[in-house]
């Protein structure tokens, strides 16, 4: 998961509206109703599978084809790779051209968007890779009351291929935790309060972390994406928000 982290963003995060309108049943009447026209402002209709495009976008479609992956831009929810099974990486790949032109991707569109971990399946690779970073300049933003409340800490770039999680502390905190594949939106959700992490690295090297605090959240939050699930799986629903609601009443 505007933000200032992916996958997990604090205070901070950065819409699609479609509506109907049905012919309505009154019992006695006649089955014979003239439907009202469908009101969508929607690429896509709720009624159809039909892709509306405008012009401009059919011709420059024609003129540059669309991007493949690895994409510079995060898939957002409803994009099938989200909701998949990440395959596992062959470890003699990591140092081959694919799977670093992967990592790099990542590195670039986490860092371009000031998130604080990334999986592959954001980016449109079924492959499970994920990585983290909290830099010193993210951390600075944040008040001391809210650092030690999240238990936040610098870290460098952490990049795990093929990773497995071990839970250490089985007690539960809860958070406000937001995603940039479900960008604007915000919930609480409770995760475990540290975790232990094992694969590769970039250079295809075993390694094992242990992560607590706010770093532990990010791990498991990019762990659930491998596994094809999203925060809003594991969110308490009552406090689901669009981060931009006040700005509505303005």
């Amino acid at each position: 998961m505007a933000s200032k982290s992916s996958l997990l963003l604090l205070p901070w995060t950065r819409f699609r509206f479609c509506a109907s309108r049905t012919p309505c049943f009154t019992p006695g009447a006649s089955t014979q109703t003239t439907p009202l026209p469908h009101v969508s402002v929607c690429r896509r209709s709720l009624s159809s599978n039909v892709k509306v495009r405008s012009y401009l976008q059919y011709v420059k479609r024609k003129l540059k084809s669309p991007p493949t992956p690895p994409y510079t831009h995060v898939c957002q929810v409803g994009d099938p790779v989200l909701r998949s099974l990440a395959a596992a990486v062959d470890p003699a790949a990591i140092t081959g051209p694919e799977i670093q032109k992967v990592l790099s991707t990542m590195v670039k569109v986490m860092r371009r968007l000031e998130c604080v971990g990334l999986s592959a399946p954001q980016i449109g690779v079924p492959l499970r890779i994920l990585m983290l970073e909290y830099p010193q300049k993210l951390l600075e933003e944040v008040s001391p009351a809210a650092r030690e409340a999240r238990a936040l800490s610098v870290q460098p770039l952490r990049v795990f291929v093929n990773p497995e999680l071990r839970v250490l502390d089985s007690r539960t905190v809860l958070f406000q935790e937001a995603c940039e594949s479900i960008s604007g939106f915000s919930a609480t959700v409770p995760r475990f309060l540290s975790v232990e992490v094992s694969g590769l690295n970039e250079k295809g090297d075993a390694i094992t972390w242990r992560a607590s605090g706010w770093p532990a959240r990010i791990v498991q939050h990019e762990m659930d994406h491998l596994d094809g699930l999203l925060y809003i799986d594991r969110m308490d629903t009552k406090t689901f928000i669009n981060i931009n609601w006040q700005e509505q009443n303005e």
